[in-house]
């Protein structure tokens, strides 16, 4: 399967150009760095190449679909005909979260809700399902977001955070403050008294 898929890095503002700079080094040349994020096209080995070796991306998301809508309907007509059972198993929990800027379609919930309405619509299609989908299996997160009427719909594919992935087991406490001295101070004297 030599498909190209379209790959988002999200990452900390100010830190694009060093995710750039790490997709290029993996072999994806071809990237668009823009606020917040680095978009490239690679084929579909780049997800787990890419989850397990950037260092300083928050997250990846693979890009579903991207279509103009200023109605609800054009919203699930569209979400509808994107191939969501590729990537949705039978039994997949999928929640749905979303945002919206100086779009027509500005009420997220709904936008959320009709989305959600449109996959589970795709999925019951597909799989042969006359009732429920039972939402049991793995869970697949989808974000819509909407900017100026642009719709661009993602699946998470990093799960946790890319920063949560374990190199440091334990974390530092709070910032030192007047009143946390003072309980680690009367802390380390009750020890020392005893």
């Amino acid at each position: 399967m030599n498909t190209k898929v379209k790959l988002i890095a999200t990452a900390a503002m100010g830190l694009e150009a060093l995710v750039a700079k790490e997709v290029r080094q993996l072999g994806y040349e071809d990237t668009v760095v823009e606020n917040g994020k680095v978009i490239f096209e690679a084929d579909h080995h780049a997800i787990a190449r890419c989850n397990l070796w950037l260092r300083t991306a928050d997250r990846i998301k693979l890009v579903v679909g991207e279509f103009q809508a200023t109605t609800y309907d054009e919203l699930f007509e569209e979400t509808k005909a994107l191939p969501w059972e590729r990537y949705i198993t039978e039994d997949g929990k999928f929640p749905v979260t979303g945002k919206s800027h100086k779009s027509k379609l500005f009420s997220v919930p709904d936008c959320q809700s009709i989305v959600k309405k449109a996959i589970v619509e795709k999925l019951k299609q597909k799989h042969g399902i006359a009732n429920w989908l039972e939402e049991t299996g793995a869970e697949y997160k989808i974000e819509v977001a909407l900017l100026k009427d642009n719709v661009l719909l993602t699946l998470d594919t990093s799960g946790a955070g890319l920063h949560k992935r374990g190199y440091r087991i334990g974390q530092g406490g709070c910032p030192p403050t007047e009143r946390n001295i003072s309980s680690c101070t009367s802390a380390i004297n009750e020890l020392e008294s005893r």
